[in-house]
């Protein structure tokens, strides 16, 4: 019996390969990687706005954001151990990170009003949320009842953190969210 041994390189061009596949079907793993990366750009977004918001709501704002760095290190972590644990590809390097992150990052935001800065973490949270519905969704599809129930979670925690942020700037948690909804549906 002759057994081949497949060359690091050989390996990663299989893997890139499948994920690339993946993403394209789409699947649970493929759209989980995308939350992954999601909360790896928040975490740095939320250090910019913890290190740049001014004014009076720079106190309260820096708090929330310290909690929330915490436990999105934690999700993070946590979930790229379940999506190993599920048997998936788990991204591991910036530029994937980069490519499979949905939210915008610019080092000139950091000059924007706080509500500006505070406004554009509940609209990412908010985006967090699409993609968390979408692999909720394609877990229970593919009958992963360990990934749906983390996912389900993570949107708790993003729902607890758009009602906190919105509060801090004087809104009920889907105020200026489901607008742009309401305004689809009436076409």
């Amino acid at each position: 019996m002759t057994t081949t041994t497949a060359t690091i390189e050989d390996r990663y061009a299989a893997e890139q390969a499948q994920t690339e596949h993946d993403h394209h079907v789409p699947t649970a793993g493929a759209m989980t990687n995308h939350i992954l990366a999601n909360l790896h750009i928040s975490i740095v977004k939320f250090h910019q706005v913890r290190w740049s918001v001014k004014g009076p709501l720079a106190l309260s704002v820096r708090s929330l954001l310290s909690d929330y760095i915490a436990t999105y290190r934690d999700q993070f972590d946590a979930l790229g151990e379940l999506l190993l644990d599920e048997g998936e590809t788990v991204s591991t390097t910036t530029k994937e990170f980069h490519d499979y992150n949905m939210l915008q990052e610019g080092g000139d935001k950091k000059y924007l009003s706080a509500e500006d800065q505070v406004s554009e973490l509940v609209r990412d949270a908010d985006t967090h949320n699409l993609f968390i519905d979408r692999a909720i969704k394609l877990a229970e599809k593919e009958e992963r009842p360990a990934l749906a129930s983390f996912l389900v979670s993570l949107r708790g925690t993003n729902n607890h953190i758009i009602r906190e942020l919105q509060a801090v700037l004087g809104n009920d948690a889907r105020d200026g969210l489901d607008e742009e909804d309401d305004d689809d549906d009436e076409d």
